[in-house]
């Protein structure tokens, strides 16, 4: 009963817009298809691909389905299985059925601020998650915050240093080098000043 008084709540974070995808059908047909999941419907859209005179002035096809109607529609499901792949129908009906993932639709800064605080394992876990998790998890903004949460100082050196490497590289890079790389960029910093001298 307390999650069904949640889920309203939950469902309230969600856009309007779920799910979209667009790409094109296999051979014979190779029409340009599009599927668009809101809250409240799915959208199959599919535009004729033909030099044949018949189907120049041809308007895009569409079908439109409550979530309800979707889940009981096959044909559309294999439709769209054939377009898009197994994986792509099947995160369609999850939706739904009402089972989203709450946690990909999080903006940005709040996951990175949420993943600042794993262990390195679990860092490295989520980052195979998704595409996009993979981005946020190797992000030198994520990056950052952790070095920063975790050494005592950070000189300007050792920022710029950061910024050049990265910061996740340069979490990663032992302290023996960070010291040549360092001690590397004073030389190189001053023959520079030398040269305009």
């Amino acid at each position: 009963m307390a999650t069904a008084r949640r889920r309203p709540k939950m469902a309230s974070l969600l856009r309007e817009e779920l799910f979209e995808t667009r790409g094109q059908a296999p051979a014979p047909s190779k029409d340009f298809c599009q599927l668009l999941v809101t809250r409240r419907q799915v959208i199959f859209r599919w535009w004729k691909i033909s030099l044949r005179n018949e189907f120049r002035e041809g308007k895009p096809g569409e079908i439109k389905e409550s979530h309800e109607d979707f889940l009981d529609d096959s044909s559309l499901h294999i439709q769209i299985a054939i377009v898009f792949g197994a994986n792509v129908l099947e995160h369609v009906l999850n939706l739904c059925r009402g089972n989203y993932d709450f946690l990909e639709r999080l903006p940005v800064p709040l996951l990175l601020y949420i993943i600042s605080f794993l262990e390195l394992e679990d860092i490295a876990r989520l980052s195979q998650v998704s595409h996009r998790f993979k981005m946020i998890c190797n992000s030198n903004t994520l990056w950052e915050s952790i070095v920063e949460n975790l050494c005592d100082t950070i000189t300007p050196e050792m920022r710029e240093l950061a910024q050049e490497l990265g910061w996740k590289q340069f979490f990663f890079t032992n302290r023996l080098q960070l010291q040549l790389q360092l001690r590397r960029r004073r030389q190189k910093h001053a023959e520079k000043e030398q040269l305009t001298e």
